[in-house]
């Protein structure tokens, strides 16, 4: 019997081995399938050659903001009537001949105000502005400025991007041509700059209707923010900051109208330092990694 069972025994363990290598063997077929697939390495911010500049005017209870390197500048706002000057003055004193864009984040005075001076002063590149007009002599002045100087102005109904130098300088448009509250500060454009590794937010007058809406996607991290509409109190300033996060920010003020103190508060628990323009002017100063932020003349 014993001289059957070694020869089957030898047979099963030939069978055993057939088997392991045909399921466990190297396979050369397909090996295409098994391919790791190639990652794409994230986008580069595009170089920092040259330092970026914005000088936000000591303009009263309104809006006027300098932004210009070596390779030209923009003016957002112009501040009330009459202010024009003064932002004329500044320019010639910094030695710039003329704006490669004019943003106007809506057109109530103490934004729109200046605008007619500084048209008829500079040469002006691009104009773009807000898609609510108002009935307003400051308004009329700056439509007569436009025709007299032949510009067309863009009106920003959809993301509009530019860049200056280095500088990439988006504005988000109003999702609305008409808001039920406060429309005209609701059609504020929102500009973003980025330079290098800091971005710099500008929110215009924008109230908690036109917030709401730009914070439905999600801003991302800012180095510097400037707080809407002068610092006033809205329930949407809470979720502005906890999304951008920024180290600074900056509040067009003045003494006869102050800034809201809950504004101030939710900074200050934020650790957000805060500059005001009732104090002095202010100039901030990006290398592309750095933001220095401080008071002057």
């Amino acid at each position: 019997m014993n001289r059957f069972i070694i020869p089957i025994l030898a047979v099963l363990v030939l069978i055993a081995l057939l088997l392991l290598v045909l399921f466990t063997g190297p396979k050369t077929e397909n090996t295409a399938s098994v391919t790791e697939p190639p990652t794409t390495a994230a986008p580069e911010l595009p170089p920092v050659t040259m330092d970026l500049n914005l000088y936000c005017f000591q303009a009263g209870k309104a809006d006027a903001l300098l932004i210009w390197n070596e390779a030209g500048a923009v003016l957002i706002d112009t501040g009330v009537t009459g202010y024009g000057k003064t932002i004329v003055e500044k320019m010639t004193e910094l030695g710039l001949e003329r704006l490669d864009a004019l943003i106007l984040t809506h057109f109530d005075n103490d934004h729109v105000g200046g605008a007619k001076k500084v048209l008829i002063s500079f040469p002006v590149g691009t104009v773009y502005q807000s898609n609510y007009p108002r009935d307003s002599s400051a308004y009329e002045k700056y439509l007569k400025a436009l025709t007299e100087n032949n510009i067309t102005p863009v009106t920003v109904r959809e993301t509009q991007t530019f860049t200056l130098g280095d500088a990439v300088f988006t504005i988000n448009a109003p999702k609305q041509e008409v808001y039920s509250e406060d429309p005209s500060n609701n059609s504020s454009l929102i500009v973003t700059v980025q330079h290098g590794e800091n971005r710099i937010l500008l929110c215009g007058d924008a109230e908690d209707q036109r917030m709401t809406e730009f914070l439905q996607k999600d801003p991302g991290s800012c180095t510097l923010v400037k707080m809407p509409h002068h610092g006033a109190w809205q329930t949407t300033l809470t979720s502005l900051i906890e999304k951008t996060q920024p180290a600074w920010a900056l509040i067009t003020s003045s003494d006869e109208e102050p800034e809201d103190p809950r504004t101030i508060e939710l900074l200050t628990q934020n650790q957000v330092q805060c500059l005001l323009t009732r104090t002095a002017p202010i100039l901030a100063v990006s290398d592309g990694k750095t933001l220095t932020v401080q008071y002057t003349e």
